[in-house]
């Protein structure tokens, strides 16, 4: 009997049977992410609420291991790394691709269930939705497919807008070259000039405002990216400052005071993840990659008021939530 084992049972004769049966059943789970708890703890909470209707319950009979990367990207690797050599049953990755491409380069032979934005296929995660392969699975919330939808609403929103600017993270692998030749010939052919904004951070972020404010730019598509989420608030400020209608990737945004957001519901998401999760660490795998049916557009009438827009009428009729 190996030393790790004969521990266990010695701790399963001290503490009883009931408490024992909880003690072998116990699972862990690592959760790797690229933003930090404060500006995604609701998404967290969403999550462990999926595996609780599942039967898994956090310090009952699973245990839960968080490596954040708080936006520094450089560390997935290592965090990764540490959940693997933690031994955990199961790994979560939300949201970003850099994060999922971390923890499947690290995990070997443990399972992986992620969320992205963009298309897991496309980006090399997985070899098809259907069979993604034995090991890994998760939920794409098409977040980078729905560009054309968000454009379509922008130009409604500000129909007199011929430049739009695109504001993308260039260390996301979804900001291919390709993915922004596509975009913008479907800006062309809604008669808009598309110019292609970088930043990674919030000091580029603020620099990205400061040209876009200089150039007098129409209006603002924010890309779908983690790093963007973490830092929405001084985001939406800037877009505010330099009155710049703008449509946001998720409704944090929206709610946060941003003008306008077009997506899936990530709570419900995180939720269903750790559903997920759960079928996982009772066996199941060959999962398919599960995709959202349904999307949400919402206005904040507050901050189209505070950049002196008024908001068409019948596109507030066709929102699903005006925030006032």
């Amino acid at each position: 009997m190996r030393r790790r084992e004969f521990i266990g049972l010695m701790g399963v004769a001290a503490i009883g049977p009931r408490a024992a049966a909880q003690a072998i059943s116990a699972r862990s789970i690592g959760i790797l992410h690229s933003a930090s708890f404060e500006t995604s703890q609701h998404y967290f909470a969403a999550f462990e609420a999926g595996l609780a209707e599942a039967g898994f319950k956090r310090d009952q009979n699973v245990s839960l291991e968080y490596r954040l990367a708080n936006n520094d990207q450089d560390r997935l690797s290592q965090l990764a790394s540490e959940l693997v050599q933690r031994k955990i049953d199961v790994i979560f990755v939300g949201a970003n691709t850099p994060a999922v491409l971390a923890a499947k380069e690290a995990a070997g032979s443990i399972p992986i269930v992620f969320v992205m934005g963009a298309d897991p296929v496309k980006t090399g995660v997985v070899p098809s939705l259907a069979q993604p392969g034995r090991n890994i699975t998760g939920i794409t919330s098409l977040a980078g497919q729905l560009f054309s939808k968000r454009l379509q609403l922008l130009h409604e929103l500000v129909p007199k807008a011929k430049t739009v600017a695109y504001m993308v993270n260039p260390a996301n692998p979804a900001f291919t070259e390709a993915a922004l030749k596509t975009n913008t010939e479907l800006a062309r052919g809604l008669g808009l000039h598309l110019v292609i904004v970088q930043a990674r951070n919030l000091v580029e972020i603020e620099k990205a405002f400061e040209s876009m404010g200089r150039s007098k730019v129409d209006a603002l598509l924010v890309g779908a990216d983690t790093a963007y989420g973490a830092l929405r608030h001084p985001i939406v400020e800037l877009a505010t400052r330099y009155a710049i209608p703008a449509s946001y990737p998720v409704r944090d945004f929206v709610e946060a005071g941003g003008l306008s957001s077009y997506s899936t519901d990530y709570i419900e998401i995180y939720r269903q993840c750790g559903a997920y999760v759960a079928r996982v660490l009772r066996g199941e795998r060959n999962l398919p990659v599960q995709q959202p049916t349904s999307f949400k557009f919402a206005l904040n009438q507050k901050s189209a008021k505070m950049i002196g827009l008024e908001l068409p009428p019948a596109l507030l009729a066709s929102a699903d939530e005006v925030i006032e």
